[in-house]
């Protein structure tokens, strides 16, 4: 059997991406499983025969109690063996975030992170989410191991956003964020794409606002992270601002067939 294509995208609201070249798009990079966010809607709220080219992909939703809002979805064209939706704390799962698919040799995590918004105002939430949310998948990684994938929302380093300097305290690069993202790589975690590229400008979303994708002024807030036992799985991790369709483009991570 040849390599697992894995693909994460926040669609910006699955209704809308679906208007534009999403489906052709997203096949053309081959996904044995597509891990989506932010998909803003329930699957009888999508157009009939929207979805036709995805049939030979079960479909799992996670979608949010408020209309509108959050939400995520895995297509997969690899049965799980088992599916859990949310983390198992009310709190955090009325906000559909979290989808977790058993596939064996490892447990795929997507899911989208809260963002700490205007003003900081849910950055106490975040960080909650934060600490509850790490201790699932460290739990998670005591059976298996744990491929995590979705919008983090949070820029680690400055080399993962154009101007770090006027950003630094902002929604997304708070000193907070990202030191919660330090301690999930120092938990045992691997930053996939920054294990194959080191180099800047390397960004997965971009403001609608003045013009920012076509300069390529961007942050990188999309992931992929493993377990680092499975780093040997790990054979490609790339991003695809080719892509288009939403203010985020597509991260990738391909694996060795287990």
């Amino acid at each position: 059997m040849a390599n697992i294509k894995l693909v994460s995208w926040n669609v910006n609201g699955i209704r809308a991406v679906l208007k534009k070249d999403f489906v052709k798009s997203v096949l053309s990079l081959g996904p044995d499983v597509l891990s989506l966010q932010e998909i803003k809607g329930r699957p009888e709220q999508v157009e009939d025969g929207a979805l036709d080219a995805f049939a030979g992909y079960e479909k799992i939703w996670n979608p949010a109690e408020r209309p509108g809002y959050s939400g995520t979805a895995v297509f997969t064209k690899i049965k799980p063996k088992d599916v859990h939706i949310g983390i198992g704390i009310k709190e955090h799962d009325t906000e559909g975030r979290v989808i977790t698919c058993d596939f064996g040799d490892y447990f795929l995590v997507n899911v989208y992170t809260p963002n700490a918004g205007e003003e900081l105002k849910r950055l106490p939430y975040r960080l909650q989410w934060e600490k509850d949310f790490q201790a699932y998948l460290k739990n998670l990684e005591k059976k298996k191991p744990v491929v995590l994938c979705g919008d983090l929302n949070v820029a680690h380093k400055e080399i993962d956003l154009e101007h770090p300097s006027a950003n630094r305290g902002n929604s997304g690069f708070t000193d907070e964020e990202r030191a919660e993202f330090s301690r999930l790589l120092e938990s045992g975690f691997l930053d996939t794409f920054r294990e194959v590229d080191q180099s800047p400008k390397k960004y997965t979303w971009w403001t609608y606002r003045m013009g920012a994708r076509s300069r390529n002024v961007g942050w990188r807030i999309d992931y992929f992270c493993i377990s680092k036992d499975f780093r040997p799985a790990m054979k490609t991790a790339t991003i695809h601002p080719e892509i288009l369709g939403s203010d985020h483009c597509p991260v990738g991570l391909t694996l060795s067939n287990l």
